[in-house]
């Protein structure tokens, strides 16, 4: 039954329905091979990239492509692509944790997530069978790398209003491409391009598998960058590009809906990646705070420092527990779309389409957590922060592009909005019959029910609330704002973050929830800490969030009566948050590491 019921969720679905611990995943349940892996890919870091991350930077000619021959020899490249292509052929959540460790790498982690996503993906999940068999072993060992080319001068997040065109030959045998590319990650070394142009007047991009040995293409010398340093980004021209027909990627017009689409899986990779560089970046925080002395002590004996570091690793928990409860979200749907007959590839692709509002949250989230920890990092070390010789100087700029990386933070704060709106037009997301009742709650006198003392009994009931919360401001805004809602972006990013604090808070639940239940009670106090930290920024966060829409949009009674409604979906019992957080950083303190 647990199964079933498993496979019954949807994307967006959170919003509206109630999630059992059960049914979700938590990193802590990865067997041993997910294990092996995750630490082959962490010996992979700390032999070959962490002793060159100098000469990484530096470009050095020929060191990014040879890491990328030694990560293909050790099957890093290959971990999601079927056996039947010489890969592993594991399942997404795998490929999550490979993304989540690999993510510390730096530069690397850029050059191996372009390669082996927005890279190998297209021809992966939409190339027919003669291409799948023609480029995917080789990209899967790495023999030949791969880069996308999807971004133009003037078409940034307005993605299909590129102007690269592509025309028939003469005798009918190949595209001639024409048209310029910008920030293409792994250009300077990539012998396959996944290409998007404008057949003729089309309206729509299509795609093409293009090989730098066909000739036409020419590059500007490498970008001189805030951070990544170490990632080849150049900017690629086409110029009468010949591309053989038979290598144009699914049908014609289909390539804006493939960007789209191999864009999602990239962003919840991303917030993978951002959780093993904010990992990474604690850990060194932690050492340095134990090794500092000020006034004749650690400076991990100080309050002020203690505070960040139970921050840092609370959010850290937080959005860890997100990811992975939507990757294997995306695994369930696909092996139900399998079983019911559909083709793997195309069910890879529609299992993360349906998941595409939790992939928008979590590369916002997991980007700013990053975003979060990497400037605490810098504070914690103080003058030496700063300092280029210190290792806060690479990870600070670093992660600066992960907020503009696979749509802006703005773009995708849109996104799911958006998404979860039209899926409710369509009536895949019943959100107004939940948005009328508590509209009608509001009405009533509250029912205080009895007292539950027991253990997320309390949880429990803020994410209730916070779920009410933001139905009522989604409600209230779709029906006053109705046609003019899409253009009102600020009020549709504060819904996106309500949406994203109740997503993200009721993950970290479920996680403790889940982890209590296998190891008791005593064995997680570091975990329900953290849990209770995020809690107090969650209904914080959110009840801001509501409070800025509703001021935007509500006016007089109406405003008055949600802003009571608000604060009353907003309610948290008291506790000591400072001694909470004085208990987690003692933890790590004492562990030396991030050890959750």
């Amino acid at each position: 039954m647990e199964t079933t019921d498993k496979k019954t969720i949807k994307g967006g679905e959170f919003l509206i329905t109630e999630t059992n611990y059960q049914d979700v995943f938590i990193p802590e349940e990865f067997d041993e091979e997910q294990l092996m892996i995750a630490q082959t890919c962490r010996d992979f870091l700390v032999a070959e990239v962490y002793p060159n991350l100098d000469r990484i930077d530096m470009q050095e000619e020929g060191l990014m492509p040879s890491l990328m021959d030694k990560a293909g020899a050790l099957g890093i490249l290959g971990v999601s692509i079927p056996e039947e292509f010489g890969g592993f052929g594991k399942n997404f959540n795998t490929s999550m944790l490979v993304a989540d460790v690999i993510g510390a790498g730096h530069s690397f982690a850029v050059a191996l997530s372009a390669h082996t996503g927005i890279g190998t993906l297209p021809i992966l999940y939409y190339g027919n069978e003669a291409q799948k068999a023609k480029y995917i072993p080789n990209l899967g060992t790495g023999e030949w790398k791969a880069a996308y080319c999807l971004t133009e001068p003037n078409s940034g997040s307005d993605a299909n209003s590129g102007k690269t065109k592509a025309k028939l030959s003469e005798d009918g045998k190949h595209y001639l491409i024409t048209g310029q590319k910008m920030w293409i990650t792994n250009a300077g070394f990539a012998d396959i391009f996944i290409v998007f142009a404008k057949i003729d007047d089309d309206a729509n991009l299509t795609a093409f598998i293009v090989e730098r040995e066909f000739g036409g293409i020419t590059m500007n010398p490498e970008e001189h960058k805030m951070g990544i340093k170490g990632s080849s980004t150049r900017q690629v021209f086409f110029n009468d590009c010949p591309v053989p027909v038979e290598n144009m990627l699914s049908d014609r017009q289909n390539g804006f809906k493939i960007a789209v689409n191999i864009l999602n899986i990239g962003r919840i990779k991303l917030a993978a990646a951002a959780i093993g560089a904010s990992k990474a970046v604690i850990d060194t925080a932690i050492n340095y705070s134990n090794e500092r002395i000020q006034f004749d002590r650690p400076i991990s004996k100080y309050g002020a420092i203690r505070y960040k570091l139970a921050e840092m690793a609370a959010k850290v928990y937080a959005v860890e527990s997100a990811n992975y409860r939507a990757g294997q979200n995306i695994d369930d749907a696909y092996e139900t779309l399998v079983a019911g007959g559909m083709d793997a590839s195309k069910a890879k692709l529609k299992s993360t389409e349906q998941f595409a509002v939790e992939c928008a949250i979590l590369k916002v989230w997991g980007s700013e957590v990053l975003d979060y920890v990497v400037d605490e990092g810098v504070q914690i070390y103080g003058g030496m922060g700063f300092s280029a010789e210190a290792p806060m100087d690479r990870a600070y700029r670093d992660a600066r592009i992960n907020r503009i990386f696979e749509g802006t933070n703005e773009i995708n704060r849109l996104l799911t909005v958006d998404m979860m709106l039209k899926r409710a037009m369509k009536g895949e997301l019943d959100l107004m019959t939940p948005a009328t009742a508590v509209a009608a709650e509001l009405m009533s006198i509250p029912d205080f029910g009895e007292e539950d003392d027991t253990l997320f009994a309390a949880e429990k009931k803020i994410i209730k609330n916070l779920k009410k919360a933001t139905l009522m401001v989604a409600g209230a805004a779709v029906q006053k704002l109705m046609m003019s809602l899409s253009k009102e972006q600020e009020i549709l990013m504060n819904i996106a973050d309500m949406a994203s604090y109740v997503y993200v808070a009721e993950s970290t639940l479920l996680r403790t929830e889940k982890l209590v239940n296998l190891r008791g009670e005593a064995a997680c106090e570091g975990q329900l800490d953290m849990m209770r930290i995020y809690f107090v920024e969650a209904v914080d966060g959110l009840q801001k969030a509501g409070k800025e829409a509703l001021w935007a949009f509500a006016e007089g009674d109406e405003q008055r009566m949600m802003m009571v409604g608000l604060r009353r979906f907003t309610k948290m019992d008291a506790f000591n948050v400072k001694e909470t957080r004085q208990k987690v950083a003692q933890q790590l303190i004492a562990a030396n590491k991030y050890c959750y």
